[in-house]
């Protein structure tokens, strides 16, 4: 699938939330940790998956920025999309 074609609501506001704080590359950064931490294709998303999506997007984050603060606020605003 063209992640550009990709309609799931969760999945754009995952993306969203990442754009934040990576930019123009959360959308491809989102598809590979998706498809290589979840086994699943990115349009395939749901709730229960965040919690998973966003404690491995803490280590990887973790190993790009030594920004503990930075790293908290993407995991925790990750995290909220998955309660609400």
């Amino acid at each position: 699938m063209i992640a550009q074609q990709n309609t799931n609501t969760l999945y754009r506001q995952v993306v969203a939330v990442t754009a934040d704080y990576l930019g123009p590359a959360s959308e491809r950064f989102i598809d590979r940790q998706i498809q290589t931490h979840l086994h699943k294709q990115p349009d395939q998303l749901r709730k229960e998956d965040i919690a998973k999506l966003a404690n491995w997007i803490e280590i990887v984050v973790a190993l790009l920025t030594e920004d503990d603060e930075t790293v908290r606020n993407f995991t925790r605003d990750l995290r909220r999309l998955g309660r609400s």
